[in-house]
């Protein structure tokens, strides 16, 4: 499983238990493989806002996120705004979901 940048600020894969949270997705909709579900996440965020989304999850301070992303405080909270109304897009629901669940949605 390709989850380096995960793993760097995040001692477990719970990824999946975010996601749930922030898309509102039923556990079942999701893409059952962590592998493939990991990589449609890959694919729907940019690479800053992946790695924004790992800092957070790994409950990082405001403050070393605002250096590894060379952001201030403004610009920090507006990318962490954006990031959730992106994880609720339908687009990016529908990225994230089954194959089975596509075909109900």
């Amino acid at each position: 499983m390709d989850i380096s940048l995960w793993r760097k600020y995040n001692d477990s894969n719970n990824f999946r238990q975010l996601l749930e949270l922030h898309t509102k997705l039923d556990p079942l909709e999701l893409i059952a493989d962590d592998t493939e579900l990991y990589s449609a996440l890959k694919r729907k965020l940019t690479k800053k806002e992946l790695k924004l989304f790992a800092m957070d999850a790994g409950k990082l301070p405001d403050g070393a996120m605002m250096g590894e992303l060379g952001l201030d405080a403004s610009e920090l909270e507006n990318a962490k705004f954006k990031l959730y109304k992106k994880l609720k897009q339908d687009k990016t629901k529908m990225a994230l979901k089954s194959f089975e669940a596509q075909e109900e949605f």
